[in-house]
């Protein structure tokens, strides 16, 4: 029975002697890109308990997993579409080869239907339980990211600043379940932080696997001046994210321990992101993302614990 059900969502099961059913629910875990969808998730809670009135009681945790799940869902939605839509191009690159779709353990008309099922769940799920406005940001995500970013890195370097607009969005989905609204300049404050993280953190990757990349006919940095975009995409976006952490930091009052951690973890970014620029090695390629990764679920907590 478990071979059959798994057969006609288009799963190969036939190669796998043993655990078929387990394979391939691991499988369709790794459609979702989960390591992805923990900092989506972080961003989303964020921007909820950023964008809360402090003296509205009690704290309404409930809205706050309805819109953390439906974000989830939509997120998981874009990574199995993504994974479909570039599936060739994966297959050619040595850290995406072994994908389920691109290993041909899943056929694309399964990650299809997959990632269409799962992101329209999380767009009604969204609407229906908190509001149409998460909603409706959590579908800009997704069509964005899917139909302008995605087909833009075989196209042009700036693909990243395309890609860092849908990047950016999880804050404001948890502000405008919060709110109803992100009219604050405080939700574009979150905005602008993820929107600038991203920079750094997707140049550390691409500088590691950057042969991997133009291997698939990605292009993600100009021909003749990989050192000059890797130097204005790594430092000036590192920089411009510690100011504006601070300004967050400002924008909620908080106190001096609040403001010296973020200091403390701006300084951390831009020293990883100067070795980066001036050795360009993928060792500190490595380095710079483990900072960048580490930096923002610490930097939303400082203004979480400082807000509340």
């Amino acid at each position: 029975m478990a071979g059959s059900s798994t057969s006609a969502l288009g799963i190969h099961t036939a190669a796998r002697p043993h655990g078929s059913s387990l394979a391939a629910v691991a499988d369709l875990w790794a459609l979702t890109k989960p390591e992805v969808n923990l900092l989506i998730v972080i961003a989303t809670v964020s921007g909820f308990c950023l964008g809360w009135p402090g003296n509205q009681h009690p704290f309404p945790w409930e809205r706050l997993l309805y819109v953390s799940f439906g974000t989830l869902l939509v997120a998981s939605g874009a990574g199995a579409l993504n994974q479909y839509l570039e599936h060739s191009f994966d297959a050619r690159m040595r850290r995406t080869c072994r994908r389920p779709v691109a290993s041909g353990r899943l056929r694309p008309s399964a990650a299809r239907w997959f990632g269409v099922s799962i992101s329209v769940i999380g767009a009604v799920f969204l609407l229906a339980a908190v509001n149409a406005l998460a909603s409706a940001l959590a579908v800009f995500t997704l069509m964005s990211y899917l139909l302008v970013y995605t087909p833009l890195k075989r196209k042009t370097p700036l693909c990243t600043f395309a890609g860092a607009i849908p990047g950016a969005m999880p804050p404001l989905i948890g502000w405008a379940a919060a709110t109803g609204s992100i009219g604050s300049g405080k939700a574009w404050i979150l905005f602008a932080m993820l929107f600038l993280w991203q920079f750094p953190h997707f140049m550390a990757i691409a500088w590691v696997y950057r042969e991997d990349y133009a291997r698939a006919g990605y292009i993600l940095f100009p021909a003749n001046r990989q050192n000059r975009f890797l130097t204005y995409l790594t430092w000036a976006p590192s920089l411009a994210l510690f100011m504006a952490s601070l300004a967050a930091v400002e924008v909620n009052k908080e106190g001096t321990f609040y403001s010296s951690s973020t200091v403390i973890l701006g300084m951390g970014l831009l020293y990883y992101a100067t070795r980066q620029v001036l050795l360009r090695s993928r060792i500190t390629a490595r380095q710079l993302l483990k900072a960048t990764i580490v930096y923002l679920p610490l930097e939303f907590l400082i203004l979480i614990l400082g807000r509340h």
